[in-house]
């Protein structure tokens, strides 16, 4: 048994975990929005079930560097690098092992969900923000340092706008936040009901994001040549059943022809638990 920690932008997913994947308790919780009060969560979550089992896994939603143990995750703690490893391994007396969030959850699909048994695989993340797992011969892809991934960077017009320095283009233009703000709507939850029920502005918002995540996508599989794609995060779980036909149609325009023509695009099957597995699967591979 092992504890998996998804420390989403908005959220805080904990749960006691199995070597099956099963789950046996979880805790659902606001994001902290410092190391303390974030690790503070996590160990009384761990009392509360017993302990934290034989090992953890944390996912995180940025940049995670090993070597140093710190993580850098702007959505919850600014622009800096925390100590994060080795404030869990301090108050919870056993192994912290942590990777970023769209390696979790590529791990997590290729082990239990829709791209299950495969090696070549593409985790698109979009929530708060927009990432990808990437998983290349059965491998987690992470570069030179731990950046792989951060897809939200990608240019996918030739306008500048300034918000693009702090989360870049795609993320800008079709993560949950931006998909409220173009249809003028609280949050990306309020967008996806009111397209449900026919609003033509909600239902343009969620065009537009479907266009833009198409394009980055497309260059995705032109890029990497996957087996499959797997579309997930916060937005895509709840709103994936309305853009995925949009997006499979989108994709070849842009994308390369052969790779397109054998590359699988799927919404994720896990829901909103790939990340929680995908931090389980962490800590599992290492005990």
């Amino acid at each position: 048994m092992v504890l998996a920690v998804d420390l989403g932008g908005t959220k805080t997913a904990i749960a006691l975990v199995d070597e099956h994947g099963a789950v046996h308790r979880r805790w659902g919780l606001p994001a902290a929005r410092t190391l303390e009060a974030t690790v503070s969560q996590v160990a009384e979550a761990a009392a509360e079930g017993g302990g934290p089992g034989d090992a953890v896994g944390v996912i995180v939603p940025g940049i995670y560097n090993p070597a140093a143990g710190r993580a850098w995750c702007p959505n919850l703690w600014g622009r800096i690098e925390v100590p994060l490893r080795q404030a869990l391994e301090a108050a919870l007396g056993v192994d912290v092992f942590i990777d970023s969030d769209r390696a979790g959850s590529v791990l997590a699909e290729a082990w239990l969900g829709a791209a299950r048994g495969l090696a070549d695989v593409l985790f698109v993340a979009i929530g708060t923000g927009i990432g990808i797992g990437i998983l290349s011969g059965g491998r987690v892809v992470r570069g030179a340092g731990g950046v792989a991934g951060a897809a939200g960077w990608f240019a996918l017009t030739t306008e500048w706008r300034d918000a693009y320095a702090e989360v870049g283009c795609w993320e800008a233009e079709a993560a949950g936040p931006a998909v409220a703000r173009h249809a003028g709507l609280p949050d990306a939850a309020a967008v996806v009901a009111a397209a449900r029920a026919g609003d033509s502005g909600a239902l343009a918002a969620l065009d537009r994001a479907a266009r833009f995540t198409a394009m980055g996508v497309a260059n995705l599989i032109s890029a990497f040549d996957p087996e499959a794609v797997v579309l997930g995060g916060g937005f895509l779980v709840g709103a994936g059943d309305l853009l995925l036909d949009r997006i499979r149609a989108e994709v070849p325009r842009w994308a390369q022809p052969i790779a397109a023509s054998r590359c699988r695009i799927e919404l994720t099957r896990l829901g909103a638990d790939a990340g929680l597995l995908g931090a389980a699967r962490l800590a599992l591979e290492r005990t």
